[in-house]
């Protein structure tokens, strides 16, 4: 039996069958390459055909034996029934063997700071991660579920499989487009597209939930300003905290990265994606993130294909989109009120801003935290705040 040692983690390889005829000496060797060990026990079962009763007998002993969870990964379909049948799963970390799936020749309907999405046919979806955090993945997977037992109108999770060197999730999509792709298509139909874009989220915000599962959005507000204080003067912290605490609480349903890729339509019918930034909060945290991409974004020094791969579309239509947005949301065109919800969404905005430009970064550095403060903080954020009117909406 082959087992491997790497980063404290000792994975123990079963090959072929585990039956009453080979289950002694199975245990004797699993046992044998275990000895003393005080490092974690993973069974790889990529290579394991079939397993009775006495090979499960066997996992038991060695579950006990090490006190803590014990993995059993790269499980066939098969012995995963036994498992699943025997009741297994409910006793041992079990995960199934990840399919391969090919993404060659595939049409890109989306990408961002995440991951990658492709269409695989006229009714499923791929999503390739850029980071392989299989805990990362199964949340946003789980997240996906229970948007859609919510009754928002989201893809339909499947399994989670390999692509190549990294991770994705298979979702279910009827053959529709994004908003992205229809203006693109259709350049002349831009408000159209644009109004449906924002009735469908101004819908969205009428939805509340309880589901412990979407965390509170605003609280992501407060940790990015406590990594910014040891930076910031005492008026810049008490401008900040209090802008903060003035948003509403809310458990409206929060998408988190509302973009002109994320939305796709199908007979008139809206579809979400990519929600793994979703939760509750109030909605002009999704409000400033559209705002963020039509209005920041296309002033940063990004080049114009940087830009129009984050909006997908031509840059030279964000304020457009904006404009039309902006009124559809509101249901307004008075120039004044208009003004009104700028004033009021831009502090919010920027504090994404500040969020996204550090939360990528496995560690941030005392320099990287003294340019966000003078670059973000000082020269956009604390004029919005003093510029801002209340939220009422």
């Amino acid at each position: 039996m082959k087992t491997a040692t790497e980063n404290g983690t000792l994975t123990i390889f079963p090959e072929g069958r585990i039956d009453t005829n080979n289950a002694a000496k199975t245990e004797q060797e699993i046992f044998h390459a275990v000895g003393d060990s005080t490092a974690d026990i993973v069974i790889d079962a990529k290579d394991l055909e079939y397993i009775s009763s006495a090979g499960l007998r066997v996992l038991m002993k060695l579950r006990k034996k090490v006190g803590r969870p014990l993995p059993v990964i790269n499980v066939s379909r098969d012995v995963y029934e036994i498992f699943e049948t025997t009741g297994f799963t409910e006793l041992l970390e079990i995960k199934k063997a990840l399919r391969e799936v090919s993404t060659e020749g595939c049409e890109v309907i989306g990408k961002g700071g995440y991951g990658t999405v492709y269409r695989l046919d006229k009714e499923t979806i791929l999503k390739v991660y850029n980071k392989n955090s299989r805990d990362f993945i199964d949340s946003e997977r789980l997240m996906s579920q229970r948007a859609f037992v919510n009754g928002l109108p989201t893809a339909i999770p499947y399994d989670v499989v390999r692509s190549g060197d990294s991770l994705g999730v298979v979702y279910e999509l009827i053959d529709a487009s994004t908003i992205a792709q229809l203006i693109n298509a259709s350049p002349d139909r831009l408000e159209e597209y644009v109004r449906k874009y924002a009735a469908a989220l101004r819908e969205f915000h009428s939805i509340t939930l309880d589901d412990e599962l979407f965390h509170d959005k605003k609280q992501s507000f407060f940790e990015t300003a406590e990594v910014l204080a040891p930076c910031m003067t005492a008026e810049e912290k008490a401008d900040i905290y209090s802008f903060i605490e003035s948003i509403p609480d809310r458990r409206t349903f929060i998408h988190g990265d509302y973009n002109l890729k994320n939305v796709m339509v199908k007979d008139d019918e809206v579809i979400l994606i990519d929600i793994g930034d979703a939760g509750v909060g109030h909605p002009i945290l999704d409000v400033g993130g559209v705002w963020l991409a039509c209005k920041y974004l296309p002033h940063t020094g990004l080049t114009t294909e940087q830009i129009r791969g984050l909006l997908g579309i031509d840059p030279d239509l964000s304020d457009k989109v904006w404009d039309i947005f902006l009124r559809e949301y509101f249901s307004t065109d008075a120039p004044d009120e208009l003004a009104k919800y700028e004033r009021m969404i831009a502090p919010a905005a920027l504090m994404l801003v500040a969020c996204h430009s550090l939360r990528r970064y496995a560690e941030v550095t005392e320099d990287m935290i003294k340019q966000r403060v003078e670059n973000i903080v000082r020269r956009v954020l604390i004029p919005a705040i003093h510029n801002s009117v209340k939220i009422n909406f």
